[in-house]
C-alpha cells in the first residue's frame, strides 16, 4: 500500500486563487481522470491553446497541486501529473474576507460541477449496463459537537483513503466512481431529522 498523503489545509489566498481558476479546475479534473499529459494534449482535450494550458499548469505546479512527470518526457516536452493529495478547506470566522470569499466561490464551483456531473450520469444511465443502478445514496442527520463532527469526517477520510490506496484502476470491471461528503449544521427553522 502506498504511503498515506497527509492532509493539506489551504489557507494561503494565492494558492486558493490558483486553485479556484475555472480552467485550472478543468485541468486538474482532466489529469485526475486521464492521467499524465502535456500542455499540448490538455489544450486539445479542453479546447484551449497550448500557451494557456502551459501557463495554468505552471501556476498549479507552483502551488503544489500538480507535478512534472520527467520520466515520461521525450526531448523538450513537459509531462504533468496530479499526485495523490488530501486538500482541505475550512471556513473560519477569523479568516480574511478575501480568503473567505475565495473559499466560498470554490465550494460553489465544486457543487455546481457535481450537480452537472450527476445530471450527465442520469442522462447516460441507460447506456451504463450493470453500472446504471450503482448509486449508493444515504441522507441522514446526527447530533454532534464540533469536535465529534471533525471525528466523523476524519473517519470518512480514512475509509476513502483506504480505498484509494488499495484499489487500482487497472482491475477488470473497475471504473472511476465519484464520491462526495457534505455536512453542515441544520438551519434553525428546519424540523426534519
Amino acid at each position: 500500500m502506498a504511503d498515506e498523503v497527509p492532509p493539506r489545509e489551504i489557507t494561503d489566498p494565492a494558492a486558493l486563487r490558483a486553485l479556484a481558476h475555472p480552467l485550472r479546475q478543468r485541468i486538474l479534473r482532466a489529469l485526475a481522470e486521464n492521467g499524465p499529459a502535456t500542455a499540448t494534449a490538455l489544450g486539445a482535450r479542453l479546447g484551449e491553446n497550448t500557451g494557456a494550458t502551459s501557463y495554468h499548469l505552471r501556476q498549479l505546479a507552483e502551488h503544489g497541486f500538480i507535478e512534472e512527470a520527467p520520466e515520461l518526457a521525450k526531448g523538450k516536452e513537459r509531462w504533468w501529473r496530479s499526485p495523490p493529495k488530501d486538500l482541505r478547506y475550512r471556513m473560519d470566522r477569523e479568516q480574511s474576507p478575501e480568503l473567505r470569499e475565495l473559499m466560498e466561490g470554490l465550494v460553489a464551483q465544486h457543487i455546481a460541477e457535481d450537480i452537472e456531473m450527476f445530471q450527465r450520469f442520469q442522462a447516460e444511465r441507460a447506456e451504463l449496463g450493470e453500472w446504471a443502478d450503482m448509486m449508493p445514496f444515504s441522507r441522514g442527520a446526527i447530533y454532534a459537537t464540533p469536535a465529534e463532527l471533525e471525528e466523523f469526517f476524519e473517519d470518512y477520510m480514512t475509509l476513502l483513503k483506504r480505498f484509494q490506496q488499495s484499489h487500482s484502476q487497472d482491475r477488470p470491471g473497475a471504473r472511476r466512481v465519484l464520491t462526495r461528503f457534505l455536512a453542515f449544521p441544520a438551519p434553525r427553522t428546519n424540523t426534519a431529522n
